[in-house]
C-alpha cells in the first residue's frame, strides 16, 4: 500500500539488510514513522557546503572542500558559523518503488543547527530517490550556538515511503470534518493546511525567544542543563506584532493547535517566499499521534524563524507555513507519546530540551 512506512516496516527493512549500520540499529532509533540517524566518529570541517552531483561520490569530492578532519570519539565542538560533514553510521539500499526524505529532529531545529542529509550522486539535500544504494552523510552548520557532539548522537531522521500519498484539499476537508486536524476553521493552501503565528497569547505577554549572539557551548547530551537567560532573550509584546531583525533567530509558536491522527503523518512545508523578508526553518516531521493524548486534542507547532535582508514586521495571525498530510502505509504499532520518550507532546511555546 502506498504511503509512509510505519515502525514495523522499518524494522523489517533493517532485518532484510535494506538499512544497515556500523553498529546495530537500536529500537530507540525507530520512531512511529521515521528512523533516527546516528553520527559517526569523524567530522570534516568544510570551506563550503556542497552536493556530490550526478554520477559523483561524496568521498571523491571531499578533497576539494575539506579543511581539516576531527575525531569525535571523546566529543568535539562544532563551532558556530562553520560547516561540517559527518558520515552517518547508517547506509541504505532502497528497493524499486521506495523513496526517502530526511529532516532535522525537533531539538536540532530549535537550536538553529542547520542539518541536512547529503548522499552520493546527490543533486538536492534531504532527498533519496528510488534505488539509492550507498552511504549517508549529515552536513551540519551551527547557526546560533556552538555545540558539543559525540558519535551516536541523533540530529536528523529519515522517513521512507512507497509511492505518493499526499492528501488533496478535498481529502483534508473530509478528514478534518471527521477528526479535527487544527484548531478553528482549516485554511487550505496547495494540498496543505495553513498555519499562522501567535503573537497574542491567552495569558501574559511572552510570545517567543531570540537567540543571544555570543553564548557558550551546548553539550547536546545534557538535558535540562542550561539556563534560558544565558542563551535566549525573552520577547514580550501586547501589540500583537514583532519587528524581526536581519540575521536573528527566533523561536515562536503557531496560533493553531495541530493533531495528527494515527493513520497519517505530516510535514511542515514552505508557504510563499513573497510573504515577507523572513523564513521559517522547519524541524519538519509530525508523527502519527502528535497532539493527541492526555493533555487534550492538539498541540502547537513551534516555529523556527530567521529574518533575511531587511527588518520585517510579523503580525499576529499572519500565515507563515502549511502542514502537508500523508497517509501511512499502515498504522504504527506505537504512536507519538505512547510508550516512547516524546519531549514535545502537548507542547506550547517551548525551547529545545537542553534548556531549563
Amino acid at each position: 500500500m502506498n504511503g509512509v512506512l510505519p515502525d514495523s516496516d522499518i524494522r523489517d527493512l533493517i532485518d532484510q539488510g535494506v538499512i544497515r549500520a556500523d553498529a546495530p540499529v537500536t529500537l530507540e532509533q525507530i520512531q512511529p514513522a521515521s528512523l533516527d540517524l546516528r553520527l559517526g566518529r569523524t567530522a570534516y570541517r568544510l570551506r563550503a557546503s556542497f552536493l556530490a552531483g550526478r554520477g559523483r561520490r561524496i568521498a571523491d569530492r571531499l578533497a576539494d572542500f575539506q579543511m581539516h578532519q576531527m575525531d569525535l570519539s571523546d566529543g568535539a565542538v562544532l563551532e558556530r558559523g562553520c560547516v561540517y560533514l559527518i558520515p552517518l553510521q547508517e547506509r541504505i539500499a532502497l528497493p524499486a518503488g521506495m523513496s526517502a526524505v530526511a529532516n532535522a529532529k525537533s531539538s536540532t531545529g530549535r537550536l538553529d543547527l542547520l542539518t541536512r542529509l547529503v548522499t552520493d550522486d546527490g543533486t538536492e539535500f534531504d532527498r533519496l530517490p528510488e534505488g539509492y544504494d550507498g552511504p549517508l552523510y549529515a552536513e551540519i552548520c551551527p547557526r546560533s550556538f556552538s555545540v558539543l557532539v559525540r558519535p551516536g548522537m541523533r540530529l536528523n531522521q529519515l522517513r521512507l515511503r512507497r509511492g505518493q500519498a499526499v492528501l488533496s484539499d478535498a481529502d483534508l476537508t473530509a478528514l478534518h470534518a471527521d477528526q479535527p486536524l487544527v484548531g478553528g476553521a482549516p485554511v487550505l493552501i496547495d494540498h496543505g493546511l495553513g498555519f499562522s503565528v501567535d503573537l497574542r497569547p491567552a495569558q501574559g505577554d511572552l510570545v517567543g525567544y531570540r537567540a543571544r549572539p555570543h553564548s557558550g557551548v551546548i553539550d547536546l547530551d545534557r538535558i535540562g542543563a542550561y539556563p534560558v537567560a544565558e542563551f535566549w532573550d525573552e520577547l514580550r509584546t501586547t501589540e500583537g506584532r514583532l519587528i524581526l531583525d536581519p540575521g536573528a533567530f527566533y523561536i515562536l509558536v503557531s496560533r493553531e493547535s495541530v493533531a495528527i491522527p494515527a493513520d497519517y503523518a505530516a510535514e511542515m512545508a514552505p508557504y510563499l517566499a513573497m510573504v515577507g523578508e523572513f523564513r521559517v526553518h522547519y524541524a519538519g516531521f509530525f508523527d502519527p499521534g502528535f497532539g493527541i493524548g492526555d493533555e487534550g486534542h492538539g498541540a502547537r507547532g513551534v516555529l523556527e524563524v530567521r529574518c533575511h535582508e531587511a527588518p520585517f514586521v510579523l503580525e499576529h495571525g499572519q500565515t507563515v507555513g502549511r502542514l502537508v498530510y500523508e497517509r501511512m502505509g499502515a498504522r504504527p504499532q506505537r504512536l507519538y507519546g505512547e510508550g516512547i520518550r516524546s519531549n514535545y507532546q502537548g507542547q506550547g511555546l517551548k525551547l529545545a530540551k537542553q534548556f531549563r
